[in-house]
């Protein structure tokens, strides 16, 4: 989750960019950008809904029995969303590259973007990791274990406490390993395709190993539980990035898509409609067969997650019109809820937890519809609290990596370089 985990906002400077009078080749049209952050807006609701359907979901002998007897409706509402985050993170992210592989043009110097990632992530994860771990270990020295995984990111290998502290958590640390690859793998692909005169070798080029980076997790599944027979509980083997960073893959494959095709290959409206239909259906379709654990279509569940919301994100982004989905994604309600989707992410099973034990969310199955009301009503101001107090000053830190304290275009890709930086 993002993680999650990037979640896309606006990063205040000292002046707004002047923007391109033509975008670059490649980038979406202006307003596709506040769409992507409704996606995270939608992505952050979704996150909470699933996570209070876990927490209503009884297990026993026979085992789990979801609050909704339904099956296909239990679909529809539990389906997860972790790898739109990470595809849209790897998208945005990855544009500045490809487009110095593909294009020719100055990408972003690794320093400056480490930089950047460490203030937008850094400051909220340990803040909330510190309180929540100090809450649940009043004496010293606790779990002293927990909290040093937690704050260097590698619960995600260690079988036990993988889900502690905060839960969600794990997939910030797949975040932070897709960072560290994509400063090494993007240089790379440059330097690759420098000496490459034809301009489609070079997105082949650039294409073919992003391919690689969503194959060789999938091939990974396959061994992991047809080869060698690792049970599904086996966390660190199904959470780990040499399982899911097919996510990224498939995000950065859109980047060199988007980059490579230009206003070329963009979706008649038709088409795109018919691509914002399907995916969806295709999801709960999929939610529904991936209802036994170790079943194919379970272990195989997120990979093809990743390539429907990536046909979902391009459908958005690279189509022709203007229609009630894109007005939708880009209404006030959901893009605020993606300006601090971050922080409904990091706070909002704590926040649950805390509920639970104080007695404020019914404790009967059938009211799982009112506790998800409720759990919306005390995250979502809680994220916003959390926004302005820890996002929002940290963010101001970039602005030490500019001397002349304005901002630098490294995300002119797509169009709003200024509002994307996760």
């Amino acid at each position: 989750m993002a993680a999650l985990n990037g979640v896309a906002r606006p990063v205040p400077s000292a002046r707004v960019p002047e923007l391109p009078k033509h975008p670059p080749e490649g980038a979406p049209r202006g307003g596709r950008v506040r769409e992507l952050e409704g996606y995270r807006g939608l992505a952050a609701i979704s996150t909470i809904l699933f996570h209070v359907w876990q927490h209503y979901t009884r297990y026993g002998p026979d085992g789990a029995r979801p609050p909704v007897e339904n099956r296909l409706l239990a679909a529809m509402l539990s389906f997860e969303v972790v790898d739109l985050f990470f595809v849209l993170s790897a998208f945005l992210l990855t544009l500045s590259y490809a487009r110095a592989a593909i294009d020719r043009t100055n990408a972003q110097p690794a320093k400056s973007f480490l930089f950047r990632r460490a203030v937008r992530i850094l400051p909220l994860y340990w803040c909330a990791i510190l309180f929540v771990w100090a809450t649940r270990n009043p004496r010293l020295p606790g779990d002293w274990r927990d909290l040093l995984e937690h704050l260097t990111f590698t619960q995600v290998f260690d079988q036990k406490r993988i889900f502690y502290t905060i839960g969600p958590s794990w997939s910030m640390s797949l975040e932070i390993m897709f960072y560290g690859a994509l400063v090494l793998l993007g240089p790379l692909a440059a330097r690759a395709c420098a000496r490459v005169e034809d301009r489609s070798r070079r997105i082949l080029i650039c294409a073919a190993g992003c391919l690689a980076l969503y194959v060789v997790p999938v091939l990974w599944l396959a061994v992991a539980r047809y080869g060698l027979h690792i049970p599904v509980t086996e966390w660190p083997a199904y959470f780990g990035p040499q399982a899911r960073f097919h996510a990224f893959g498939a995000g950065m494959l859109l980047a060199v898509v988007m980059v490579g095709l230009g206003d070329r290959g963009r979706l008649e409206p038709a088409a795109a409609r018919l691509v914002r239909l399907a995916v969806p259906v295709a999801l709960v379709l999929l939610t529904f067969l991936a209802d036994t654990p170790e079943g194919p279509f379970a272990i195989f569940y997120h990979p093809i997650c990743a390539v429907l919301w990536t046909a979902l994100i391009y459908a958005t982004v690279h189509a022709s019109g203007d229609n009630a989905w894109h007005r939708l994604l880009r209404s006030r309600v959901l893009t605020a809820i993606g300006l601090v989707s971050y922080s409904v992410y990091m706070w909002h099973e704590p926040i649950m937890i805390t509920l639970d034990r104080a007695g404020l969310i019914p404790t009967s199955q059938s009211a799982f519809p009112l506790a998800f009301v409720v759990m919306l009503a005390a995250v979502l101001p809680a994220a916003t609290l959390s926004y302005w107090l820890i996002e929002y000053p940290s963010a101001l830190l970039r602005r030490l990596r500019h001397p002349t304290r304005g901002s630098r275009d490294f995300y002119a890709a797509i169009n709003q370089p200024a509002r994307y930086d996760r």
